[in-house]
């Protein structure tokens, strides 16, 4: 009966579980997916980005950032800042607005909704008579102006969203105005653009689809000017003094038009096209931004001509005789410029670009010549070529993280040294307790270095291993280069690359030695390169070696891709990690495991095929092992091969439905002799029997055939030194699991230091475990004799972990995808063993030893594993009782893709792909925790409208910048009570009254 009764209640362990353990997901990394609007608030320096999805982001100075989700998950069409306020309102493809605010609550800023709308037209109207399609944020801070299909303009109070009919601007209105011969009812529908007069904001532009312009006067309800043009409208720009305004069209034309006091109707002063004669696209946008020295910045999305280059996503920047047209690799969704905000100011003197592509952010210095691209401390495109596993190092050591800067800062002299633009906000978040890396593997055979020590995910240095093949692809082509006569004068920028050379040269592992600066990555087709950093470029040879992985079987035919082809000869490499060393397995299939021992200096990699070890310091080939099954055929196809038969699986699943339907004939003695009767029988009670034994709440697990298919594949390799002969000599060892739950151990002779050169190194096969339930080994550990996981390669060296207790007995930890088994070593017998499967019908799919500190007190750590099963929950498990403490639900188990990416960190932290380009960050630990923790501070208003921020911005305030608009009108109170009060301006105020009489 004992196993029905629950386990007892521990209080000091539940307390100290409070202490060590808390999921929280803190900050999303990398490029927002499927960015639909740009907004930019020059006021508070913030920019704000929103998704299909419904998300809306806003981004400041680095580790300033601010997310909400609205309801409705519909996509973010416009997003508009209210001018001098922090708040800012969304527009949705469902026609609904929201108004967000950002207020303080705990000494931090947050991003909150406050009120949503959607603009209801008089009953039996149709859709398009309330369709917004341009919104307004008028100065006042008190209205929104929307613009309709139906050429209506409502005007909406703040923050209460009340439609003011009586202010309502409609078609018939403005028509009053017109002469009829310039225009009819037709002229007046759907309102492109809304604009307000930069010198009189009881003046606004209202530009319709057709082409008519009309700069309305708010306070008398008049058109005090029309301008008619002779194409489809697309967008409008005010110049800064308020004379001229900018038209742009659909024929790839733009306008420039004066507003003067004498003539209510105007002509253009000029009508361009930048990229005629020949028929050209629409220009979606534009910016006329005037300088000191006369000559004006015309920059533009769009005009390419159409039969040549209308395929390209452009933005164009004319500055007297320049003109460049940058090139974008994905579609261009909006952009900002950056420039002067002070009304004060004679001149718009523009420093920046900010344009929002739909896989990237392209900021461009303005200032500088050639107008050069200025690196991103955030928002970085993680997806420029598909991310194919990611690899992280907790706690780098100075020097290595230094001489990475180094190597990076080599690559990026080509970027402005430009100070972020985009600096609102204020960074409160503690500094990162240490260096952390975050290394991610590329389908175009790159490997980047990212710096995920803190909120930013900010990338460090790129690593390339396409130089050691040849590909189509010269690596000294550059895309940038543009012949002298060539128009449009297009310039390719930004780093989003989707296609791939060739997709053997994808990365599919990567194993970094943080004390030694060995790297070693594996590709898909089966190439292993062994790195080390060189802080100057190199020419040098790159070694090769051949694993033939098949080596003692026979009438085995390949039928996947073929191997790299290498590059003979001396091979140039830039400052940074250096191969010296190539590995290839052959048959050339994908690397499915990877291990590298820097002090041993070996590296182990494993295929579908099976195993090898190679000495990377005397170059040679130490030994390989076949895996492979006589009947894993699947496993000769590789991942690349477009030949699937259909039929094999077909026939293989009838087959197995066969042998099931046969056994259960038997358990039931429906034929065959009298002994196969008896054992069939006989059988039949055993398996009955274990059916009672099992307790309620588990389920029984179906053994796996030995026939299936991919048994051979290696899915994890692990160095240990331990005792695998005897208890009293322990010595290296290399432990390897496959996907048909069996556990080789070999024996490794290492030569000592004096010796390394001269005498080989040796292996030998000690143990083989088969698990009975034959299900894949996703992980393998070593405990010492204090049940603690051995440490990393020279770790103790470096004076950063205790020795190995190396006189108690160590411990074999098996984590195959169903249980967790202890075993004793030498003797390799069962010990302890925790039925995941059986008891959660869940699969381990990810596992890794983390070290939980308490949040109470710095004396007391444990190792515990994180486990990430496939329904996309995370338990945490003891060592070395393999006790259940605690579980969170953290991915979707639907998100195959999101649950393979994952991985974990050393200290109870974690990554994992919620899209193509980004990544969550999650903590399981109470004191290893990176999240935003930022302010953003109400800058001052002066009576000249004059912006400047406050003496006490870095303070925490009382009042909530959220509640701009009702501390102004408060403010506004107390100074009118204040005036009054004033004998001086008591007497002012009589003195004009009696002047006006």
């Amino acid at each position: 009966m004992r196993r029905f009764l629950r386990p007892g209640h521990d209080p000091v362990r539940e307390r100290l579980k409070r202490d060590l353990f808390q999921f929280n997901k803190t900050v999303e990394h990398g490029f927002p997916h499927q960015p639909s609007a740009l907004g930019y608030s020059p006021f508070l320096r913030l920019m704000a980005i929103g998704t299909r999805s419904g998300a809306i982001k806003l981004y400041g100075a680095p580790g300033v950032e601010f997310m909400g989700l609205h309801e409705e998950n519909n996509t973010v069409m416009q997003i508009h800042f209210i001018p001098d306020q922090c708040q800012l309102v969304t527009l949705l493809d469902d026609n609904s607005l929201h108004l967000w605010s950002l207020k303080q609550h705990g000494g931090t800023s947050e991003l909150r909704e406050e009120h949503r709308f959607t603009l209801k037209g008089p009953p039996g109207s149709p859709p398009s008579a309330t369709q917004v399609t341009a919104v307004l944020p008028h100065s006042s801070r008190e209205v929104l102006y929307l613009g309709t299909e139906s050429g209506n303009i409502f005007v909406v109070e703040l923050p209460s969203f009340r439609v003011l009919e009586d202010r309502t601007i409609t078609p018939e209105a403005v028509l009053q105005r017109i002469p009829e011969d310039n225009c009819n009812r037709r002229s007046c529908e759907l309102v492109e653009a809304l604009r307000e007069h930069p010198k009189n904001p009881d003046h606004i532009l209202i530009g319709y689809s057709r082409g008519l312009i009309v700069l309305w006067d708010l306070q008398n309800n008049k058109a005090t000017h029309h301008f008619l043009g002779s194409q489809q409208l697309e967008n409008l720009y005010w110049q800064r003094d308020g004379s001229k305004f900018i038209s742009c069209h659909y024929d790839g034309s733009y306008s420039q038009w004066p507003v003067s006091s004498d003539n209510r109707q105007s002509e253009p002063l000029e009508n361009t096209v930048p990229y005629g004669p020949f028929p050209c696209k629409a220009i979606s946008k534009i910016y006329w931004q005037t300088t000191k020295n006369g000559l004006p910045y015309i920059i533009f999305q769009g005009g390419m001509p159409r039969a040549s280059y209308g395929d390209r996503h452009s933005i164009s920047v004319i500055y007297g005789s320049q003109q460049t047209a940058f090139d974008f690799t994905s579609r261009v969704i909006d952009f900002f410029i950056i420039f002067s905000s002070d009304p004060a100011a004679d001149f718009d003197d523009p420093s920046a670009l900010v344009v929002l592509a739909e896989e990237e952010l392209v900021v461009i210095d303005l200032k500088s010549a050639g107008w050069p691209a200025v690196h991103p401390p955030y928002l970085a495109s993680l997806h420029c070529s598909a991310i194919t596993c990611s690899h992280h190092v907790s706690n780098i050591p100075l020097k290595l993280w230094e001489r990475i800067i180094s190597a990076g800062s080599k690559q990026n002299i080509h970027y402005s040294s430009m100070p972020w633009p985009i600096d609102g906000g204020t960074n409160i978040a503690p500094d990162p307790p240490q260096r952390d890396l975050l290394l991610t593997g590329h389908e175009d055979g790159t490997v980047r270095f990212w710096d995920a020590s803190g909120v930013c995910l900010h990338l460090l240095y790129k690593l390339s291993t396409v130089r050691v093949f040849l590909t189509d692809a010269d690596p000294n082509d550059n895309m940038n280069t543009l012949g002298e006569d060539e128009w449009p004068p297009l310039r390719k920028v930004g780093t989003f690359d989707p296609y791939s050379d060739d997709p053997r040269l994808g990365i599919q592992k990567i194993y970094l030695c943080k004390y030694s600066g060995y790297l070693a990555v594996a590709g898909t087709a089966g190439q292993v390169l062994v790195m080390e950093l060189n802080d100057e470029d190199a020419e040098h040879v790159v070694d090769h070696a051949e694993a033939d992985l098949l080596q003692d079987q026979e009438g085995y035919r390949w039928k996947g891709h073929e191997k790299l082809k290498t590059r003979d000869g001396p091979v140039r490499f830039e400052a940074g990690f250096q191969p010296f060393v190539l590995v290839q397995c052959q048959p050339p299939a994908v690397v499915t495991s990877l291990a590298l021992h820097s002090e041993w200096k070996l590296v182990a990699f494993g295929t579908s095929h099976g195993f090898g070890l190679f000495d990377h310091q005397q170059k040679r080939l130490v030994f390989v092992k076949c895996t492979l099954h006589p009947s894993d055929q699947l496993a000769l196809e590789g991942p690349l091969s477009r030949v699937k038969s259909l039929k094999k699986s077909l026939r293989q699943s009838f087959r197995r439905i066969r042998r099931s339907r046969v056994s259960s004939r038997k358990r039931r003695g429906g034929g065959g002799n009298a002994s196969e009767v008896q054992e069939a029988n006989a059988k039949f009670d055993q398996d009955v029997l274990q059916e009672m034994e099992l307790a309620p709440v588990q389920r029984k697990i179906e053994a796996r055939s030995a026939e299936d298919s991919f048994t051979g594949f290696v899915r994890t390799l692990y160095f240990a030194d331990t005792f695998l002969r005897d208890s009293s000599r322990h010595c290296p060892s290399l432990w390897a699991g496959t996907n048909g739950g069996t556990v080789y151990a070999f024996c490794l002779r290492v030569p000592p230091a004096e010796r390394r050169m001269d005498e080989p190194v040796r292996a030998e096969q000690a143990k083989e475990i088969q698990l009975m339930h034959r299900a894949p080994v996703v992980g393998i550990l070593v405990l010492d004799g204090r049940s603690t996981p051995l440490p990393e390669p020279l770790e103790v060296a470096h004076d950063l972990s205790k020795s190995p207790d190396m006189q108690g007995s160590h411990q074999l930890l098996v984590v195959s995808e169903e249980q967790f088994k202890v075993f004793t070593l030498p003797k390799v017998s069962s010990k302890l063993k925790l039925k995941l499967t059986a008891l959660e019908g869940c699969r381990v799919r990810k596992v890794t030893v983390a070290n939980f500190g308490s949040c109470k007190t710095d004396d007391y750590s444990e190792n515990d594993l994180a486990v990430l099963t496939n329904l996309g929950d995370i338990q945490i498990i003891s060592l070395p009782f393999l006790k259940l403490q605690i579980r969170y639900p953290c991915i979707r188990k639907e998100d195959v893709s999101g649950i393979a990416s994952c991985v974990f960190t050393k200290y109870g932290q974690g990554f994992y792909l919620i899209s193509p380009s980004e990544f969550e960050r999650f903590s399981l630990s109470t004191k290893w925790l990176v999240e935003p923790r930022c302010i953003v501070d109400m800058p001052e208003v002066t009576s000249n409208n004059h912006v400047h921020k406050s003496g006490t911005e870095n303070a925490a305030r009382k009042s909530s910048p959220g509640d701009c608009g009702e501390d102004e009108r408060k403010s506004g109170r107390l100074m009118e009570h204040a005036l009054l009060n004033d004998e001086k301006v008591l007497k002012e105020i009589q003195s004009t009254l009696e002047g006006g009489r």
